[in-house]
């Protein structure tokens, strides 16, 4: 089994490649419903790559996972209080979580460009934020 390092790599490595694929928030006004649901899953996988992120690096270093109704906003709380993010990068991450909730919830005719413009225009600052503190963690950097 490949180690936490590479594990995490080939996760951001996806996550990569969605927000690469996830459009200006100019355009989303002028979406088909079809490829405004295709925005919106992308917006929902990029979260739950952060979330699989967060989760492999909290059992690694052997951090109990929360469990219950709150547990995917107290996996973020737990994530920062032990230092694998910035509260700064914690509260624009909740963000996404806030969305993933809705779009996992909703019908894909409820999405309205207007929900999704600032999640796309914020998109690659929060990537930007958590590939930043991911990298600062010695447990992801250690040269072997």
């Amino acid at each position: 089994m490949a180690d936490l390092s590479e594990r995490v790599a080939a996760e951001l490595d996806n996550i990569d490649e969605v927000v690469s694929k996830v459009p200006v928030a100019a355009r989303l006004s002028d979406l088909t419903d079809l490829e405004l649901a295709g925005v919106a899953a992308m917006i929902h996988s990029f979260y739950n790559g952060v979330e699989s992120i967060l989760k492999q690096i909290l059992r690694e270093r052997d951090v109990s996972l929360p469990t219950g109704e709150s547990w995917h906003r107290d996996l973020i709380q737990k994530a920062t209080s032990v230092g694998v993010l910035s509260e700064e990068t914690a509260v624009s991450v909740r963000e996404y979580l806030a969305f993933r909730h809705f779009f996992s919830h909703a019908y894909a005719f409820d999405l309205e460009p207007e929900r999704l413009e600032p999640l796309t225009r914020n998109l690659s600052g929060v990537h930007a934020a958590v590939k930043r503190d991911l990298a600062s963690l010695s447990d992801l950097n250690a040269q072997d």
